[in-house]
């Protein structure tokens, strides 16, 4: 999923090059030696990006990086992970829907517990940062710590998990793992089929992990025994490159609908039918998802709020509004056939609830009488609905503040710019874990904001600008 983002707070002068700040600083060798004792480059950048590549390696295709749910891959990425897990001075163990868990207990075992984390699964054909980054970035930093025998200093237990599933590629259901521990997975969950008949319930008894559906519930955290949740993630985004910045605090995930739109007309020859005589629903798609896009670009051209609604949720649905139609059939697909049927999707986005579910409803209504008008019939399935979720502002402040001491460790200066703050349009752990506790998060810049793709890429010192940053995070628990 793309991730759509917006600057709130940013200098014009950091976006001259998007690789100038926090690149050209950087002298490799002699900087790192005249300020290794806290840079720690070693580990937080050269480690660590070795573990992304040889995270990345670890793949169920030939040529391409796949991991899903439960296979072969995913099983070998998580015992790997539990080796740095251990590596770090992590007690390490594996529950039984595969998230693969670290844990230190600190001064205060009984204290509310900071967990932190990411997904090992991707998506197929997929980049080596997504999830693994959140991952290793943030053992980067505890192995620190236990080199340094602050571990045990910290004022409450750290938890670091890498779920099992975020992605959903195998199973069609994203945030298996992260889900569980939140106690928002139903117990009907266990019995989703992959594309072999295979259940969920199958794939983890073929690794020996025996689930029930009592266990299952036994998974979800007792709210009372977490602090907060925070992941760090790649922005899937072109901004933070755009403004030549490395890190980003965001504010929140937006909430998402899926609608499947089913257009029926009359089915007829290319050559016979005369235009003013067709019901044609492919002409009658194709006005509807024009529509969709003046309605997502210029939302206020359309809306017109009452009001209960305040004026910022026409400026919250303006910047972060995003609409597309992905999937678009016919039938019979033939080039001399008026299609009988048009089916199309429709995935919209936007940090603003109450916007959203108006965007919903005035797309509905002009398109129904779009079809009105063109003689064909319509009918929309909403397919998927997920709200927003606003990260915790303490943890936001934190991460802000960690971002500026681990900038600053880099550059040796203070940091004049300003910390970006921006929106997740893609989906993450963090949106299931806020059903258990309160959020936050961290963007790590990537290049060209490709994501889901080979070419998805972290600068080397961005990897140690996040590790660092994490480093200063978790040094506020101390």
């Amino acid at each position: 999923m793309a991730t759509v983002t917006r600057v709130t707070k940013i200098t014009h002068q950091s976006a001259i090059n998007p690789s100038s700040i926090f690149t050209s600083c950087f002298r490799v060798g002699e900087e790192d030696e005249n300020r290794g004792s806290d840079l720690y480059p070693e580990i937080l950048r050269d480690e660590a990006v070795a573990r992304l590549h040889q995270l990345g390696g670890v793949s169920d295709g030939d040529g391409y990086l796949e991991r899903t749910f439960m296979s072969p891959a995913a099983v070998r990425a998580g015992n790997l992970i539990r080796e740095w897990m251990e590596d770090a001075g992590l007690r390490t163990w594996v529950d039984s829907l595969g998230n693969v868990h670290g844990r230190v207990e600190g001064r205060n075992a009984s204290a509310e517990a900071l967990l932190m984390g990411s997904h090992l699964d991707t998506v197929v054909d997929a980049g080596k940062f997504d999830g693994s980054l959140g991952i290793i970035s943030v053992l980067a930093a505890l192995k620190v710590l236990n080199i340094n025998g602050k571990l045990g200093e910290l004022s409450r237990p750290v938890e670091v998990i890498a779920f099992s599933d975020e992605e959903g590629v195998r199973f069609q259901s994203t945030f298996l793992g992260s889900a569980a521990v939140a106690g928002i997975l139903p117990v009907s969950a266990l019995k989703i089929t992959d594309k072999s008949d295979v259940t969920i319930q199958d794939a983890l008894k073929k690794n020996s992990i025996e689930i029930t559906e009592e266990n299952l519930l036994q998974l979800k955290y007792d709210p009372k025994s977490v602090w907060g949740y925070v992941e760090i993630h790649i922005e899937q985004g072109p901004v933070l490159e755009w403004v030549g910045f490395p890190l980003a605090v965001v504010k929140g995930i937006a909430g998402q609908t899926r609608l499947k739109v089913t257009m029926r007309g009359s089915q007829g020859h290319a050559g016979t039918v005369p235009m003013s005589m067709r019901h044609d629903p492919m002409a009658a798609a194709a006005e509807a998802i024009v529509l969709l896009e003046s309605l997502c670009k210029h939302p206020q051209d359309f809306l017109s709020f009452d009001g209960h609604c305040k004026s910022f949720s026409m400026e919250s649905l303006s910047t972060s509004l995003v609409c597309t139609v992905g999937e678009i059939s016919t039938w019979p697909s033939a080039s001399n056939v008026i299609p009988g049927q048009v089916t199309f999707t429709v995935d919209l986005r936007t940090i603003d609830d109450m916007g959203r579910e108006a965007v919903v409803y005035e797309f509905s209504n002009r398109m129904y009488q779009i079809c009105d008008k063109r003689s064909v019939s319509c009918t929309i399935d909403r397919k998927h609905d997920a709200d927003a979720v606003i990260c915790d502002s303490e943890l936001s402040s934190r991460l802000k503040s960690a971002t500026y001491i681990g900038l600053k460790r880099m550059t040796g200066a203070a940091i004049q710019d300003e910390v970006p703050v921006l929106m997740s349009g893609a989906g993450h752990d963090a949106m299931a874990l806020s059903h258990l506790t309160k959020v936050g998060m961290l963007f790590v810049r990537c290049r060209g904001g490709i994501s889901h793709s080979p070419e998805e890429h972290v600068l080397d010192d961005d990897v140690w600008a996040s590790g660092l940053a994490i480093l200063a995070f978790i040094e506020t628990q101390m």
